[in-house]
């Protein structure tokens, strides 16, 4: 009972996490915050959810679950490993290939006037 509820709170978790990942990627004006988005929400909702996916097979312990539990850590090992990576690589190529980074336009006094 109480494992079945862990794997509910991290499951839900990560996809709090994927959801505030998207809005972000929507709403960020640039780039380079849309990326930052995708991989910090990315990364954490994958793991959120395959942490619970593991604990939820190690709630009926034997072999075969304990193997199955051990394939998804590894994969998120390699998820954890591989998502900032990526991101890193496309920012990279995005820097490279001229994207322009956001900056906020300060007001002038005749902006204010109509």
């Amino acid at each position: 009972m109480i494992l079945n509820v862990i794997c509910i709170v991290l499951v839900v978790l990560g996809i709090v996490f994927f959801v505030g990942g998207a809005v972000g990627i929507v709403r960020f004006p640039d780039f380079y915050t849309r990326m930052h988005a995708a991989g910090k929400g990315d990364t954490m909702s994958v793991f959120m959810v395959l942490i619970g996916l593991a604990v939820y097979q190690l709630s009926d312990f034997n072999l075969a679950n304990l193997l199955i539990a051990g394939k998804i850590f590894f994969i998120t090992i390699f998820i954890m490993w591989a998502s900032p990576t990526s991101t890193h690589a496309l920012i990279k190529a995005g820097l490279e290939e001229g994207q322009e980074v956001w900056t906020r336009k300060e007001k002038t006094d005749t902006e204010d006037t109509p």
